[in-house]
């Protein structure tokens, strides 16, 4: 079990990285603003892959130690380990050197942007676990 968890955690974790990078892609092209000074692709891909392996390896403790209850309480502790996590980019400061004109414009534009990204992992894990975990 613990070798699919694993598994499970890695492809989600390089799926998610792959839609937050064609996400970033597309919201630049449509936003024209480039947030890769601030995340770059590596630290979107990586940042992804750390969540879904954090997440299998939870997923795989709760499970071993509550297996009657343990896929409600991992369910609801990422979901909400994930709405949670979306503090961080509204609490974000830009550097001060970054102050140029349209920089409040800037700001706006990214606090959904990495909303948005930080939702991928989960969603993307959610869909691919009746894939390599079976009850």
């Amino acid at each position: 079990m613990f070798k699919r968890a694993l598994l499970l955690g890695i492809t989600s974790g390089l799926l998610a990285g792959l839609a937050c990078v064609i996400f970033a892609i597309v919201y630049k092209e449509s936003m024209f603003t480039d947030f890769s000074p601030v995340i770059s692709t590596y630290n979107l891909i990586g940042a992804c892959l750390f969540g879904c392996i954090l997440a299998s390896i939870g997923y795989f403790a709760i499970m071993k130690f509550m297996p009657k209850y343990g896929e409600i309480v991992f369910n609801f502790l990422f979901t909400l380990l994930t709405f949670g996590s979306i503090i961080s980019p509204i609490a974000y400061k830009f550097p001060p050197e970054l102050d140029v004109p349209g920089i409040i414009m800037i700001t706006s534009y990214f606090i959904p942007f990495a909303m948005t990204l930080h939702f991928f992992p989960a969603l993307i894990w959610f869909a691919l676990k009746p894939i390599f975990i079976k009850n």
